[in-house]
């Protein structure tokens, strides 16, 4: 199990995201055309996986932003948003926002990436939901650089993810 907090709240998550140098599992999302979406789709190239509770918060909606302004500048790089949000719900706040250079995923279904990854969180207000967390792998899958934000309130570490880039 992880501790986290939400706004200073213990609560928990499964456990440890993967650990550095390790093959990614492989993941199963929803596209906001309700296409399926696996990590074997974006082999060759890196991926940053910005994972969180739900698009509809503060703090989830700025880092889609900030990876979003970051992610224009990135080669080879594809910035995948990832939650259990409704894929419309998604869609719909990039399209307000006009962001483009992000691909949010869906993990509504079964909540199966929350399960491999460790970040389901298991009590709380937020149960079934996705931790805060960063995860960026190489052309192979390889995972270059893990960040489970502890306080889930917070943002996640930008420049330390976008550093092993």
């Amino acid at each position: 199990m992880a501790q986290l907090t939400l706004q200073g709240n213990s609560i928990n998550s499964l456990g440890s995201l993967p650990e550095v140098g390790a093959q990614a599992p492989d993941f199963k999302l929803i596209a906001s055309d309700l296409s399926e979406k696996t990590l074997a789709d974006y082999k060759g190239s890196r991926v940053v996986l910005n994972i969180f509770p739900s698009i509809d918060t503060g703090t989830c909606a700025t880092s889609v932003r900030t990876f979003n302004k970051s992610a224009s500048a990135l080669e080879n790089t594809k910035v995948l948003c990832i939650s259990r949000d409704l894929p419309f719900a998604m869609s719909r706040f990039c399209g307000a926002e006009g962001l483009e250079n992000v691909e949010t995923l869906s993990d509504f279904r079964e909540g199966q990436l929350g399960k491999d990854y460790q970040l389901e969180i298991i009590e709380g207000p937020l149960q079934k939901l996705h931790s805060r967390a960063v995860v960026v792998l190489d052309e192979n899958a390889k995972v270059l650089h893990t960040e489970q934000v502890t306080e889930i309130a917070d943002e996640p570490n930008y420049e330390a993810a976008l550093a092993v880039l």
